[in-house]
């Protein structure tokens, strides 16, 4: 069965003009001048004795909102680090993280319900109102039927990855689900995918896209959507 951003991408088709070829990695040019705020090595994320996992079940886009802009700007981090005065005291940094994703749902959802997520055009639009040192970002959709379609869509995340360029996922069952982001290569190239849920980098065969088996390691099996850089 076709999942729901599938059907889109399949009754979309005949008014797209032809897709073009991948273009060289060059066109994803790094463009990371922050602090990342993710480690990027497989395993749980960490920072000042927090694990950097997403803050409740409709968070998952606004963490890895928030680990996309760390990356770019380094102003993000350093509202994350840097202690502020609160009611008279100092807050710790877990109480800030969770604090920022919290701020970065409401900013992404001024019209859409808060308990349905965050559309991945909202996290587009979010990125280029707040973190424009991100570069633009555009709302690719993945019919995983399509064995074309995966590998083109495959073939543009390995090149935004092969410049430094984090992709944005978005995965589910045959309705969307949950974010997570692709932070780099490992290995023979495998992506390293950020993971909210659990806070953790996760090394992900991208060939289980096309089998619609990602639930083992992003515990969603089908690929709806990735965020490329435009």
């Amino acid at each position: 069965m076709r999942t729901v951003c599938g059907w889109a991408r399949l009754l979309g088709r005949p008014l797209r003009r032809r897709a073009p070829a991948v273009r060289p990695v060059a066109y994803a040019r790094p463009v990371a001048a922050g602090r990342p705020l993710l480690s990027g090595e497989p395993g749980e994320q960490r920072r000042s004795g927090c694990r950097l996992d997403q803050v409740d079940t409709t968070t998952c886009g606004s963490a890895v909102l928030v680990a996309l802009a760390a990356w770019a700007d380094p102003a993000e981090l350093d509202r994350l680090e840097l202690g502020q005065l609160s009611g008279g005291r100092v807050r710790g940094f877990g109480e800030r993280y969770d604090e920022r994703q919290r701020q970065v749902h409401r900013q992404t959802n001024r019209f859409w319900p808060r308990a349905f997520g965050t559309t991945p055009w909202a996290m587009v639009a979010w990125l280029r109102r707040n973190v424009p040192a991100a570069g633009r970002y555009r709302v690719r959709l993945v019919d995983d039927l399509d064995a074309a379609d995966v590998a083109s869509v495959r073939a543009r995340i390995d090149a935004a990855l092969a410049a430094g360029r984090p992709v944005p996922l978005l995965v589910g069952s045959t309705v969307p689900r949950h974010y997570v982001l692709a932070v780099g290569h490992h290995g023979g190239g495998e992506w390293r995918i950020y993971e909210p849920t659990g806070g953790a980098v996760r090394v992900v065969d991208p060939a289980l896209a096309g089998g619609r088996r990602l639930g083992t390691a992003l515990g969603w099996d089908r690929l709806h959507a990735a965020l490329l850089p435009a």
